[in-house]
């Protein structure tokens, strides 16, 4: 590999598609390892990214110029720069993740106008972001979304469109905040003091009275967290997530929260 090759095979080809530079030695035990598995993975997905290997021993000048200071050094190029790396010999559902995290995706852009769209209120938003789910069914960003803006009026729709986001997999603690809020907004009253104070909070949060809902929550963590396999306490943590941090009703109630814990 020279200088030439290198700018041929992975600068210029980068304008077109992702290049994976896998920076590798003969010497590199984990080199060995990884090589397989990132070879496999480039053949199951080379409409996506291609491949190109670099042994540093023979490309010494290569391996400067991209300050490769430990092997192996896998380095994501895009239309010439180095958008993603990772070091060590990962496994191959690690390897994957990262992919998805960093491979560029002209889709990831839409989604982001239609996210805006839909944060401004601005008309036929949700339904676009609705039809977009419908022609991308693999991007959990997407059908988290949508889910997280139908919650409160289609409980069950929402529900369903995280159902797919499982345990271990991107955004999981975000589909169980959404897989919470709908069993609460399904919870009827029943007699016991801490489920009807959760069956008003369902009252509350249908009729959009998040403050109150919110106060009848803390009210039910306070008479027992536990309930209902710790749905009080889950509800609580969930809507404060949903919410966000910067949320009034979370400075305002968290602490309550927090406290009605202990």
């Amino acid at each position: 590999m020279t200088k030439d090759t290198f700018h041929q095979q992975v600068i210029e080809k980068s304008e077109k598609l992702p290049v994976l530079v896998d920076f590798w030695a003969p010497w590199c035990g984990p080199c060995r390892v990884l090589g397989p598995v990132i070879e496999g993975l480039a053949e199951e997905h080379q409409d996506r990214w291609a491949l190109v290997k670099v042994n540093t021993e023979e490309a010494p000048d290569i391996a400067e110029r991209y300050a490769i200071r430990s092997i192996p050094n896998v380095k994501l190029f895009h239309r010439g720069e180095v958008i993603g790396e990772f070091t060590g010999a990962l496994g191959k559902v690690a390897i994957e993740r990262w992919l998805d995290e960093h491979l560029p995706d002209p889709r990831k852009d839409e989604l982001a106008q239609l996210l805006h769209a839909l944060e401004a209120e601005e008309t036929g938003a949700v339904a676009a972001l609705a039809a977009f789910v419908d022609q991308n069914e693999d991007m959990a960003e997407a059908r988290l979304a949508l889910a997280q803006h139908l919650i409160w009026s289609q409980p069950a729709n929402a529900r369903e469109l995280v159902a797919p986001i499982r345990l271990g997999q991107p955004l999981y603690d975000q589909a169980e905040d959404i897989r919470t809020i709908a069993e609460l907004l399904a919870f009827e009253a029943n007699g016991e003091a801490v489920g009807d104070q959760l069956a008003e909070a369902n009252k509350a949060l249908q009729q959009q009275d998040l403050e109150k809902g919110i106060q009848c929550i803390i009210d039910a963590v306070a008479t027992d967290k536990t309930y209902h396999k710790d749905l009080p306490r889950r509800s609580a943590i969930a809507l404060f997530r949903l919410l966000g941090d910067g949320h009034p009703l979370t400075k305002s109630y968290r602490w309550r929260f927090d406290m009605a814990l202990y």
